[in-house]
């Protein structure tokens, strides 16, 4: 099926690409961004508040266009009868489209994530910072840091940690107690670090087992060594658990605290996940490609053409692909022309032209994106969706040698 998130995840990119490049003459362009527990009342009161102190601004035309886009922020907020619960964004104002001209434009984002805080911001231009953030690559990953003291688990899921559970342990300290004998203590000693260990593996299958597997993208265990060493190849892990480990990293605290440090010293590894994910998929559509199974498809004909057939296994598409359908009927001779054309954010579509059949001039064009187009087809036919990246070799060379668009078929369809 599908991967509805995937095609979102475009969208959402292609509308910041489209507000991304709007410049304002001064700073008078107005972004909002609204919880979803923010109360319209506030907001609102907050708009009249900015309205007012905006009567100082001493440029008039820079006043006149920043209490406009706070007056239509104000008339939008009058249609809305509860913020939505991942919060809403309103982007408005004077845009600068050239030739001593503006045009008063507004957008309007329904984030994929919870809006965290609540912002109004004005400048020259959009402020898009915390839906940026959005684009990256996310999913669930766990955290255990410990030693034989104590052991805290949490979750990463973006840049919110999450603890969930402390544990303490009543492993003896290394000074035995007076009349006992020294083999009798180190063994008593050993029983407890098994004990605390297991108590740690039991607790993360309760955390980490609940987790989406397909959201869960592994765990990362921090503290000193030899202890997490001694914990991993004791496998006191769940099985299911124990493969999904990507790392040991050496950090000093077990507490909470503990759980930032580990982030911070996994980072790097954190990036290169995310790349070897989109590497492996590449990886497998360029097997096909040097294989005799006939199992690669590339190119927009030939892809669409195996879509409509349901023959498609895995959709590849490229995040940096832009390109529209553009599909006309000649009202003259009735022949179906279609054209397609790739496209940079504020670039002029050219008219699909005179018919190709009998040279009438084309009207009602229908123009639809081709991304869209193409998803809707795989997911009709139960085939995955994967967006790939231009920041790597093979993502690069998918968008420069392949147009953007490949895929690995169910079986050879000559096609």
């Amino acid at each position: 099926m599908a991967e509805s998130s995937a095609h979102d995840k475009y969208e959402f990119k292609k509308t910041l690409e489209t507000i991304r490049d709007k410049k304002g003459r001064s700073t008078e362009l107005v972004s909002l961004y609204i919880p979803g527990d923010k109360q319209i009342s506030d907001v609102a009161a907050d708009l009249r508040e900015e309205h007012s102190q905006a009567a100082n601004i001493k440029s008039k035309m820079t006043k006149t266009n920043v209490q406009g886009a706070i007056d239509s922020l104000l008339a939008r907020l009058r249609y809305l009868d509860k913020v939505p619960e991942n919060g809403i964004v309103y982007f408005t104002g004077a845009v600068d489209i050239g030739a001593n001209k503006t045009s008063m434009e507004s957008y309007v984002i329904n984030p994929p994530e919870p809006i965290i805080t609540y912002k109004y911001h004005c400048n020259s231009e959009f402020y898009l910072e915390p839906l940026e953030y959005m684009l990256k690559e996310k999913g669930t990953f766990g955290l255990l840091v410990m030693d034989r003291r104590e052991a805290t688990i949490g979750t990463l899921v973006g840049k919110k940690i999450e603890p969930l559970r402390r544990l303490t342990s009543t492993v003896p300290g290394k000074q035995r107690k007076g009349g006992q004998s020294a083999q009798r203590f180190q063994s008593l000693r050993l029983i407890a670090i098994h004990d605390f260990y297991k108590r740690i593996g039991d607790a993360a299958s309760d955390v980490f087992l609940t987790v989406d597997p397909k959201e869960f993208k592994g765990i990362l265990i921090g503290g000193p060594s030899p202890t997490k060493e001694e914990f991993l190849d004791g496998e006191f892990f769940h099985h299911e658990l124990q493969r999904k480990v990507i790392g040991l990293f050496d950090i000093a605290y077990t507490d909470e605290s503990g759980l930032h440090e580990l982030v911070n010293a996994a980072s790097e590894k954190l990036m290169d996940l995310e790349l070897m994910e989109q590497k492996n998929i590449m990886k497998g559509f360029f097997k096909e490609l040097i294989s005799e199974s006939g199992r690669a498809s590339y190119g927009e004909k030939s892809v669409r053409a195996n879509l409509e057939i349901n023959s498609v296994e895995t959709l590849i598409l490229s995040e940096d692909l832009r390109a529209e359908r553009m599909t006309a009927v000649c009202s003259s001779c009735g022949e179906m022309n279609q054209k397609t054309r790739t496209w940079r954010p504020g670039e002029h579509i050219p008219d699909l032209g005179n018919c190709s059949k009998c040279g009438a001039e084309l009207t009602d064009v229908e123009i639809r994106d081709v991304v869209d187009e193409l998803s809707e087809l795989a997911d009709k036919s139960n085939a995955v969706v994967h967006f790939i990246s231009t920041d790597f070799d093979e993502g690069n060379q998918l968008m420069s040698a392949f147009g953007g668009i490949v895929a690995v078929l169910r079986y050879n369809t000559g096609l």
